[in-house]
């Protein structure tokens, strides 16, 4: 089912939304997707931020005649409103396109006041707006990312970055690590663990009870059978076939240029990819504008779009709210899923 329309539930999940740095796009595109009237079929939203930096964009954008119901906390929301709660006071140096020691802590105390309300399920899912990875850096946070934050709050080790949009859903074994060290970090252990992960989640989060998953070469050509390197021939294919005894659906390594070039992906349930850019240059390639950022591994839900805080456009009204929206619409759909799947035992 692809994520652009949830089907209702009897009981409308709430999804906590989390402004990221607020000198970024995210209160725009945050301001426009929840204008939109469809959103509050499916879900109560709840955006943790500031109403005085929401009020404040809203006038940036010409959209004043839009409201948010301000809570102080998930007591009071409105199920038929976009709600938002304070999560600091004063306005803050809103300064659009320009990060600052403000915004990066204010987007460090929305992730924390909503990882909060996660753990007492108060909120049924977050959805991440874009952080600045560097001015959010303190003493209460030093991760790569959100990912790897959840990760740490939730005492999950195994855990997967996994893109999603209605064409691809796709996977990395090494995320935010520098290329060099990539080679390094790849072993028979690792690889099995994400795919395990992967496989867990395309049952239990997406309904799919027997997934089919490609595995991308970490080397040119796929190492051309050693000449290009040895980490198909001695990890990849042994464990691959390792995995098909075992009656999973596991198919590579395939070299991953050729593989996106003859639209493979279209066969597959997912994909592995090795690292961060030989994933994410295709994806972002083919869905840009409606790919979601998930977080596969988690006791919780937790979505993002596929993109970063574009400084570059930030206060001037030119933000696409698309791939905002669809993170909201897939962490519905997940929860859904979730509950579908409930004392059921997802094996692997």
């Amino acid at each position: 089912m692809e994520h652009q329309n949830p089907k209702s539930l009897s009981k409308k999940p709430v999804i906590g939304i989390t402004t990221g740095d607020y000198n970024g796009i995210g209160p725009e595109i945050i301001i426009r997707a929840l204008t939109d009237s469809r959103i509050t079929r499916f879900c109560t939203p709840v955006v943790y931020g500031s109403s005085k930096v929401n009020s404040k964009y809203r006038k940036l954008m010409n959209f004043e005649d839009s409201t948010f119901h301000i809570v102080r906390n998930t007591d009071q929301l409105n199920p038929k409103r976009a709600n938002i709660i304070n999560c600091w006071e004063h306005e803050g140096d809103i300064q659009p396109g320009y990060p600052t020691t403000h915004s990066g802590a204010m987007a460090a105390l929305c992730l924390e006041r909503a990882v909060v309300d996660l753990k007492e399920k108060r909120i049924d899912a977050v959805v991440t707006a874009p952080i600045d990875k560097s001015n959010i850096q303190s003493d209460r946070f030093k991760y790569p990312g959100h990912t790897e934050f959840l990760a740490d709050r939730f005492e999950v080790k195994n855990y997967l970055m996994l893109m999603v949009s209605p064409l691809l859903r796709l996977g990395l074994v090494t995320g935010h690590l520098p290329l060099k060290e990539v080679s390094q970090k790849l072993s028979k252990e690792l690889i099995e663990t994400k795919i395990k992960s992967l496989i867990s989640s395309l049952k239990a989060d997406f309904g799919i009870s027997k997934p089919k998953i490609a595995i991308l070469g970490l080397n040119p050509h796929a190492g051309d059978q050693g000449l290009i390197g040895q980490e198909e021939k001695t990890i990849l294919l042994p464990l691959i076939e390792e995995l098909r005894q075992k009656g999973h659906l596991i198919h590579g390594p395939y070299p991953a240029d050729g593989f996106f070039a003859m639209q493979q992906y279209l066969k597959f349930d997912s994909v592995l990819a090795m690292y961060h850019d030989q994933g994410l240059i295709p994806f972002k390639m083919l869905a840009f504008e409606d790919g979601v950022n998930f977080t596969a591994g988690l006791p919780v839900i937790r979505t993002s779009p596929d993109h970063g805080t574009a400084f570059d456009i930030a206060g001037k009204n030119k933000a696409n709210e698309q791939s905002l929206r669809q993170a909201i619409y897939l962490a519905v759909e997940i929860c859904q899923n979730r509950s579908l799947s409930a004392g059921s035992k997802i094996s692997t």
